[in-house]
């Protein structure tokens, strides 16, 4: 089933959203796409839950809650391409180094503009719906230069399979995932349905070294026993009471994740990543807050069966 799509006027050269995570990105079914209420439960669910309660559950000290500071500018046939230099962040064969259009308008993650002036990780989104293009950049900063660090190009027309862009390979997320399709955003909120599994993140100290489907690559840190690897994917419990959530716009993610879930993806403090509303027709103001969903603890989930797991060998093949 395809998901609405909630379409804005697309400026030539300025930040926009095509329906942001509410629109379709690729023209093939993606692993976010899967409705997984009646996947099986994995064996070890309970260990990784356990694991997460023994480790003091989500980071934020322990509150599920929500970053909005993620955007996906829209570009088109007449937005200006930028070269970038690599930065430290960059490793071959895993990203690309292919010019970047760069909407006149825009932003990075978390900045009122193009340059990362706090340090974070100021990912840089743009979405080229003509040329079927998703280009998803790690740490990148442009001020009277730009750097960049890995650079990802998502062909959107491409049937990818289960390695996605290549096993033991990772894109602007460290676990090799796109990023824009899983954003919580809030057209769809608005519209009353998410029709795909959501991105979320972990502290690092709670993650295990390797990764499982349908990550592409894993972290070499490593949590305490037991604790989930890059790749897993959580189903909010069928019985959990969503009508006990204190806005429309909880209930609304609450059943996503239900449904589809959420994908490990990062590590991070705040579990659920969003879009901001800064290009978006619906603004998250009186539909949902950053803590509506804190009643949400780890043992409200359970790990749907994702295979055996995979030793991280940094062995990037495209």
């Amino acid at each position: 089933m395809k998901r609405p799509v909630l379409l804005l006027a697309l400026a030539a050269c300025g930040g926009g959203d095509d329906g942001g995570g509410s629109g379709l990105y690729f023209t093939s079914k993606m692993f976010f796409d899967r409705d997984v209420a009646a996947a099986p439960k994995a064996s070890n669910s309970d260990q990784f839950i356990g694991s997460l309660r023994a480790a003091g559950g989500w980071g934020n000290s322990d509150r599920f809650s929500i970053d909005f500071s993620f955007d996906v500018l829209a570009a088109d046939s007449t937005t200006p391409t930028m070269t970038f230099t690599p930065t430290a962040d960059f490793v071959s064969p895993d990203c690309d180094q292919v010019p970047m259009p760069v909407p006149a308008t825009g932003n990075v993650e978390g900045e009122a503009g193009y340059a990362c002036t706090q340090n974070g990780d100021c990912h840089l989104l743009v979405f080229d719906k003509d040329a079927g293009k998703l280009y998803e950049m790690y740490r990148a900063n442009i001020t009277t230069a730009f750097d960049g660090g890995c650079l990802v190009v998502w062909d959107t027309h491409e049937a990818y399979g289960d390695t996605l862009r290549g096993d033991q390979c990772t894109s602007a997320d460290a676990a090799g995932l796109p990023i824009a399709p899983m954003l919580l955003a809030p057209d769809e909120v608005a519209a009353g349905a998410i029709d795909h599994a959501l991105r979320f993140t972990l502290p690092n100290d709670r993650i295990r070294t390797g990764y499982v489907r349908p990550a592409t690559h894993g972290t070499s840190t490593t949590g305490l026993p037991g604790s989930p690897y890059y790749g897993v994917h959580l189903r909010l419990r069928a019985d959990y009471p969503v009508d006990s959530l204190p806005s429309t716009g909880a209930k609304v993610v609450a059943r996503a994740l239900q449904t589809y879930g959420m994908v490990h993806a990062d590590g991070g403090e705040i579990t659920l990543t969003a879009q901001s509303d800064r290009y978006t027709a619906a603004k998250w103001p009186g539909l949902l807050a950053s803590q509506d969903l804190q009643a949400l603890a780890v043992e409200d989930f359970e790990v749907i069966d994702h295979g055996a797991p995979i030793d991280l060998t940094n062995n990037c093949t495209r």
